[in-house]
């Protein structure tokens, strides 16, 4: 779901014939897209309500199913009256929790609490991961086969603790679980066409790594369109990239995070897994998952999405010395949130 498309679906109501040419132009039959449900936990937050709202203009979205603690009724309300395709519930609490799940094809997971100001995302570990694993128990219960989409940080540790749980309760499929780093993509994209002048839309970075800090490391040696930067230029872009959390926790000056930008990173990766549901071939984005391509259990990279979930994990392509020295500086902290997440699934 790429900008054009955000703006064509605004335009237009939900009538079955502007889905279908929507679909055709994408290689779609004009047959009715597939029913499909999208579940967000967290739908209430920061990132939740954008996030709901963009997921409610995607016209492959056939039910919306938001959730929260609290608050959910009446975001699903405001939502609900959003002229397009999909039929929105909003369900708040735990006992509601399952029925939000139950027949989901992807579960978004923004939920917990967001960065503030001289926090890390380790600090968000104490508050997130419990959340995060009481919700993955409830996926494993309700909807094992669902795509998961976990945005809650630190992504680096929620990932393998929603693996772990899965694993407990004998549902775990690796295709299944992503780590959404689609906002590292997104705002490598917008820095590199920024500094090389070149037009945003056509620009792609592969991001690779992890999701925080260091961690995240873009390959701008393989960004296209080429662009002669200078390596203090690339240096500085790296940089940026990797602190662009930061730098949007200091612009609210303590009043929120990167909330807004994740939901847009968020709705697209989501369009990317409904469209590798659907059958649309070469359907390809970074996100961090189970891998091979390092010897850490997980690492992210471009992966090829389909009606399994990952199809294919590629490997890094070719690097510079400097991307080079970035990933083998990388491994020891990625590798460390990994066994942290491990760890307190098997403490808890």
């Amino acid at each position: 779901m790429n900008t054009a498309m955000l703006r064509s679906v605004l335009k237009r109501s939900s009538s079955t014939a502007s889905t279908a040419s929507y679909l055709s132009s994408r290689g779609f039959s004009s047959a009715p897209a597939p029913e499909r449900k999208v579940t967000v936990l967290g739908a209430a937050g920061g990132i939740g309500q954008p996030l709901s709202l963009l997921m409610k203009l995607n016209p492959l979205v056939s039910s919306l199913s938001l959730y929260d603690i609290a608050g959910t009724p009446g975001v699903a309300a405001d939502v609900s009256h959003i002229n397009t395709r999909s039929e929105v519930k909003g369900y708040a609490g735990e006992d509601q929790l399952g029925q939000a799940l139950e027949g989901s094809d992807i579960v978004i997971i923004p939920a917990g609490v967001p960065r503030k100001p001289g926090m890390t995302r380790d600090d968000l570990f104490k508050i997130n991961a419990g959340i995060v694993k009481s919700l993955s128990e409830a996926i494993a219960k309700y909807c094992p086969n669902a795509l998961v989409n976990m945005i809650s940080n630190p992504v680096n540790s929620t990932v393998p603790i929603a693996a772990e749980v899965f694993k407990s309760k004998g549902v775990y499929d690796e295709r299944r679980l992503f780590g959404v780093t689609t906002l590292d993509v997104v705002r490598a994209k917008t820095f590199y066409a920024g500094k090389a002048k070149v037009n945003v839309a056509d620009v792609n970075v592969p991001v690779v790594g992890g999701h925080a800090g260091i961690t995240i490391l873009p390959l701008f040696s393989q960004a296209s369109p080429k662009a002669n930067l200078s390596d203090e230029e690339i240096i500085a872009l790296t940089k940026r990239t990797q602190d662009g959390g930061t730098e949007v926790v200091e612009a609210k000056a303590g009043k929120g995070s990167a909330t807004l930008s994740m939901a847009y990173a968020g709705a697209i990766f989501a369009d990317a897994c409904l469209k590798g549901l659907n059958g649309v071939p070469d359907v390809i984005e970074c996100s961090f998952v189970q891998s091979s391509v390092t010897e850490l259990p997980f690492f992210a990279s471009k992966v090829r999405l389909g009606k399994n979930g990952v199809e294919e994990v590629f490997g890094l392509g070719p690097l510079t010395d400097f991307e080079q020295q970035g990933l083998e500086a990388l491994k020891a902290e990625l590798k460390s949130s990994i066994e942290k997440g491990v760890a307190f699934v098997h403490g808890n």
